[in-house]
């Protein structure tokens, strides 16, 4: 005969969210992320748009990724405090006990956990059931539970910073094959979870939900500040020296600046509703630092600083104290 216990142990084990992502019990933040950005590439529905196991597994091991890196549900996790979905394990009978994995009896069948005696359940029953006993399901009386919904199903969705800064429309493709267009909302930044209605896996009481999780993708030149922009702007001497009209990049494409005669390097100017969308609606800034680009060899300008430079033009470092 098959050993019950050891049956539901090894099912457990099977899907312990360790084993998902392939690492050790003990392994770090920096570990998950790592197999877990190798199995998304190896496993995403846009590369097996045939293979409905692999998107099935994406999700798991998403479901997995999205519990491990979370400190306070990894703990909950390693406690036995829930499963592998993220809900609470049973109290009681053949829940889950202590060890993520494995299941743990609470006792023999006439002694419901005390240690063989027998014991009055009444008062339990009476308790969770509402004191109604008598009929229906093993003379309770209880009605049947409402039917489940079928799992959340979790993605990351990788956003440029100029889609996530001017909340352009983005393109999802779910487990299903199914693609979909969604909003950015306004106020979006890393971790922004989006729920999408009946669009995760099947089940008696309906469809469960998609949940979508942002990560707004670094950029090589501009830097989020708040709901402002910052970039660093090289200009040339003759423009900072005598001012002069610049192209300048934006999230939502180049546009002309006026550069004011007499600039220093350092000096900011300010693009209006240039940055990212708050909550309320409002739109941040794109705040550009000049830096003067002085040319490597240029002997007729080394010449004319060298004349210049003892004409007493002041200490510059003076409101330093130095």
């Amino acid at each position: 005969m098959v050993d019950f216990s050891a049956r539901l142990e090894n099912e457990a084990q099977m899907a312990d969210l360790y084993s998902q992502l392939g690492v050790a019990r003990d392994a770090s933040e920096a570990e998950i992320k790592k197999a877990y950005r190798t199995l998304a590439k190896e496993l995403h529905p846009d590369r097996n748009k045939d293979n409905p196991k692999a998107s099935e597994r994406f999700s798991k091991v998403t479901q997995a990724y999205d519990i491990l890196t979370d400190k306070d549900k990894r703990a909950q996790y390693d406690r036995g405090e829930i499963d592998e979905e993220g809900n609470p394990r049973s109290p009681f009978g053949y829940g889950r006990g202590p060890s993520p994995g494995g299941y743990q009896r609470s006792g023999g069948p006439e002694g419901f956990g005390m240690g063989g005696e027998s014991a009055d359940l009444s008062d339990l029953f009476d308790t969770i059931l509402g004191g109604r006993r008598g009929g229906g399901f093993g003379g309770f009386g209880r009605q049947a539970p409402p039917p489940q919904k079928g799992a959340d199903v979790s993605y990351r969705l990788p956003v440029t910073f100029e889609d996530a800064a001017a909340l352009k429309e983005q393109r999802v493709t779910l487990s299903s094959g199914k693609t979909i267009s969604i909003k950015l909302p306004k106020g979006v930044e890393e971790g922004t979870k989006i729920r999408l209605t009946a669009q995760g896996q099947q089940g008696p009481g309906g469809n469960g939900d998609a949940i979508i999780t942002i990560t707004i993708q670094p950029h090589r030149f501009f830097m989020r500040e708040g709901n402002n922009i910052r970039l660093d702007l090289p200009v040339g001497l003759d423009e900072a020296l005598l001012g002069a009209k610049v192209k300048v990049p934006t999230v939502d494409g180049a546009v002309m600046l006026s550069v004011p005669a007499g600039s220093s390097s350092g000096k900011v100017l300010r693009l209006k509703n240039r940055g990212f969308h708050s909550k309320t609606g409002t739109r941040g800034d794109q705040l550009v630092t000049l830096m003067v680009d002085l040319p490597e060899q240029d002997d007729e300008l080394k010449r004319f600083v060298e004349s210049w430079s003892g004409r007493g033009k002041g200490n510059p470092r003076a409101s330093l104290g130095v």
